[in-house]
């Protein structure tokens, strides 16, 4: 029984504080209206993954064959106006592949040019601020007219922090849900006319 409390006691311990990278993987493909798009551990470990598309009120999620989530536009704005993340949480990569089409165009070389321009000055700022991320981007050209994005984007924690933020998340729905049963409560006492 000793044994095991102490490999339980390492075990949790080793789980709180050795990094964990979480891995975003996606394909976008605007002419196809679709976002292809993994979600991993260590790059290796597969979490969930699927494809979404727009759709005229919001988007909708495919997580498996059967099972889809819809995500009206209006919920998604005022979702991220909340959406905080905190500084436990580490970008440690973003490489990215764009590609356009109209080999040939001005066009295509104007676009190519104003996403280099806009990622070199926001490498410039992270490897400044963050010189750990790893960062990369390209533009390509493609024969046919297209326009494709693929994304790599990993994120490092520990749990410690994970479960810092959870606590921090259900305390503040536990606050919430004080409040509105409070103000229920004051409402219900008072006398009718």
């Amino acid at each position: 029984m000793d044994e095991f409390f102490i490999y339980g006691t390492f075990f949790g311990l080793l789980l709180l504080f050795v990094p964990v990278f979480v891995y975003v993987d996606f394909y976008a493909d605007a002419r196809g209206n679709k976002l292809w798009f993994s979600v991993s551990l260590y790059r290796f470990l597969r979490v969930f993954g699927g494809y979404g598309e727009l759709r005229k009120d919001g988007i909708a999620v495919h997580l498996t064959k059967k099972f889809a989530l819809f995500l009206p536009y209006d919920d998604i704005i005022k979702k991220r106006r909340k959406f905080k993340i905190t500084k436990g949480f580490q970008l440690w990569r973003l490489h990215q592949i764009i590609e356009i089409g109209g080999v040939g165009k001005i066009y295509a070389v104007l676009v190519a040019a104003a996403i280099e321009g806009a990622f070199g000055s926001v490498y410039g700022f992270v490897r400044t601020r963050y010189p750990f991320v790893s960062l990369k981007n390209s533009a390509i050209f493609s024969e046919e007219p297209c326009l494709k994005v693929t994304n790599q984007t990993a994120v490092a924690f520990n749990g410690l922090v994970l479960a810092v933020t959870l606590a921090k998340i259900t305390l503040e729905a536990l606050i919430n849900w004080i409040r509105r049963k409070k103000s229920t409560a004051s409402w219900k006492k008072q006398p009718s006319n």
